[in-house]
């Protein structure tokens, strides 16, 4: 039996894997990390695979309606986002017409938060495989035409559609495969890149779930739910070595875990662990800035640790209360000063129009970004994705713009601001973010500090490479004000 995964084509380079499905403004475009954990399931459990990064590959609807022909494929799995869903189910709907008699199964976070709507919306679809579906897609497979005792999927049964319960957790992430395995197989790394890490890169995960409760994020709610689980340290790192070892062109891993440093404990074993086996790596990771301490930043940086992104999200104690960060600003101080004291670079994120916010607050989160002062920082609204409390706030209160989801993405492919406040409507949303960014990024002090800490030859590509992307998105946008 043979299945064919597809990263679905657009009509932009958008990483559907991100927990931000949008055309980035300075050039990242993420692994599909999630069709590709199960492609790697599939694979070990003896089926015909293949994938395509439709995207990566610049390959219209036409092409991949072709290809979907030619393959003689027996089921496809994607992913659909909100912020693409509307493109994907045109393309979902012109493979159908064209290879009538394949199967067709789509999971991903907006699939997984309203499938039973997606399934109504778009009848071209046979089955939605919710949250993490590594093993999922087997039992839908080994089913056939009876899914009635597969849990986690949302499937017709003639004129019906059938919302099955969730399937349990999985525990025991030692039983997934080696993800790196699978993009050597089907992906060109150098595809793949982040603006503040050095390329090429890879993504892998040593942990899944978030314990943490903040309101806006949807992975949580969506793919991997709040509760903590990991691989064994020697599974995870015995994937490391395998990058180091057979893939010699890899100049950086980024370890994509919601929160790696959870538990801290655990990260001091993954970094000793590196440091016994003599493995020389660069990587960085996803963290949180009460989760680890000065210690814990030292044997990171020791083993090779070259960057953490943390969410910093807000200036303002009553906005982070609001948004359940669970988090006090000192904390963060103490973060950013123990990072600048090992030298570990870090890009931090800031978000605007939370609950809670109004113009001051927003003006609290630029001063206090300038005083962690990140080596790289992102200010953007705050997007109201559904499963989400956020989207339930701003749907509450009468702030939500719309949802016709078609309406997500401008005309460049960039998210628009979906929410119109009492204090900003989404325009003026959209002109103070754009202004922290250029209040922060165009100073004389960040251009020249940047300069002197980047004057390594690959960091000084990194950050001209983004720079410059970032720069001509910012002439464009300001061109198309002024017609």
């Amino acid at each position: 039996m043979k299945i064919l995964f597809l990263n679905l084509p657009y009509k932009f380079d958008i990483s559907r894997a991100s927990r931000w499905p949008e055309k980035t403004k300075s050039g990242t475009m993420y692994y599909p990390y999630w069709i590709c954990y199960a492609a790697g399931v599939c694979m070990e459990k003896g089926y015909d695979v293949d994938l395509v990064d439709c995207i990566a590959r610049k390959m219209t609807t036409e092409q991949v309606v072709e290809y979907v022909k030619k393959s003689n494929a027996d089921y496809i799995m994607g992913e659909i986002t909100t912020s693409t869903c509307a493109h994907d189910y045109e393309v979902i709907h012109a493979i159908k017409k064209e290879s009538p008699n394949v199967k067709i199964i789509i999971g991903g976070t907006h699939a997984t938060v309203l499938s039973k709507k997606v399934m109504e919306e778009c009848l071209d679809i046979d089955v939605v495989a919710r949250q993490e579906y590594d093993f999922t897609i087997d039992e839908i497979m080994s089913g056939g035409d009876d899914l009635s005792n597969v849990l986690g999927i949302t499937y017709r049964n003639g004129n019906d559609i059938v919302v099955q319960k969730d399937r349990p957790w999985l525990e025991n992430l030692d039983k997934l495969p080696m993800v790196s395995k699978v993009y050597e197989k089907f992906l060109d790394v150098h595809d793949y890149c982040y603006a503040f890490a050095q390329s090429p890169m890879i993504q892998v995960f040593s942990s899944r779930g978030c314990p943490f409760m903040c309101n806006f994020c949807s992975y949580p709610e969506s793919m991997s739910g709040r509760r903590f689980r990991v691989r064994s340290v020697q599974n995870f790192v015995d994937e490391l070595e395998y990058i180091h070892t057979n893939m010699p062109y890899i100049r950086e891993i980024f370890i994509e875990d919601d929160t790696f440093t959870v538990d801290k404990e655990r990260v001091k074993q993954v970094c000793a662990e590196i440091l016994n086996r003599g493995l020389k790596l660069v990587w960085s990771c996803n963290t949180r800035a009460n989760t680890i301490d000065y210690d814990t930043m030292k044997i990171m940086k020791e083993s090779g640790c070259r960057l953490l992104v943390v969410g910093y999200e807000s200036g303002n104690q009553k906005v982070l209360d609001e948004t359940r960060k669970g988090i006090k600003l000192e904390q963060s101080l103490e973060f950013a000063k123990n990072a600048k004291k090992l030298g570990l670079k870090v890009f931090g994120c800031f978000m605007i129009g939370l609950k809670g916010d109004d113009r001051n607050t927003i003006e609290d989160t630029f001063k206090f970004a300038k005083k962690v002062y990140p080596d790289m920082v992102f200010f953007q609204q705050a997007v109201p994705f559904p499963g989400t409390a956020f989207y339930e706030w701003v749907k509450k209160e009468g702030y939500l713009r719309t949802e016709d989801y078609s309406k997500w993405l401008n005309s460049d492919g960039y998210l628009n601001c979906l929410v119109d406040y009492p204090y900003a409507d989404h325009k003026e949303i959209e002109k103070i973010r754009d202004n922290l960014m250029s209040r922060y990024y165009f100073s004389f002090t960040y251009i020249f500090k940047t300069f002197l800490a980047n004057l390594d030859w690959f960091e000084f590509k990194r950050v001209m490479k983004g720079g410059v992307t970032y720069i001509l998105f910012r002439i464009k946008k300001a061109f198309k004000r002024e017609c």
